[in-house]
């Protein structure tokens, strides 16, 4: 079993529904390289088509690859040796090769939902799969149409609007962690 995480800045929404293109910020390259190799993803992606997020986000990684924060904190660079940048999902999936795409949503939108239980049989398969989570307001409705399965909500109650570093790590929680005794 092969996952990668996707962290998508575009295309998603805004809280009007039209398809934008949000900012990277340095708190969830760190959290949620962090998730993803406390959980055994292969690789974190972040994709977004804009040139400057990218020298953004190079630049953090080369602080913690071989600058001080490498010297400071070297754990940090085990996590985030496992971030990649992509200009869009069909690249992230043209150099994964993956098996299947699933989508993570606050608010389904009408959309059916595979159970987190079909979920974790599915991924004791030998098959990869791109998880993507999204930014602003939720994927774009062309990217959610355009994936295998859609993973349920959080809730826990009737507020609904975790950040998508807390949405990630639950969803990974619920996904891979081993059974509490």
């Amino acid at each position: 079993m092969t996952v990668h995480v996707a962290l998508v800045h575009h295309p998603v929404r805004n809280r009007e529904g039209e398809e934008i293109a949000t900012s990277v910020t340095n708190i969830d390259v760190h959290d949620l390289a962090r998730s993803c190799r406390t959980y055994g993803v292969e690789n974190f992606w972040i994709v977004t088509p804009i040139t400057a997020q990218h020298a953004i986000i190079e630049r953090i990684l080369s602080h913690w690859s071989s600058g001080e924060g490498r010297r400071r904190v070297p754990s940090r660079w085990e996590a985030l040796s496992r971030v990649r940048l992509a200009k869009s999902v069909a690249e992230v999936k043209e150099l994964t090769q993956v098996d299947r795409t699933w989508a993570t949503a606050a608010d389904p939108r009408g959309n059916s939902v595979l159970s987190l239980d079909a979920a974790k049989t599915q991924l004791k398969e030998d098959r990869s799969t791109l998880l993507l989570f999204g930014t602003g307001h939720g994927l774009a409705d062309d990217l959610v149409a355009g994936c295998e399965a859609l993973l349920p909500p959080i809730q826990a109650g009737d507020y609904n609007h975790l950040s998508v570093r807390a949405a990630t790590a639950i969803i990974l929680d619920r996904l891979f962690a081993r059974d509490r005794a």
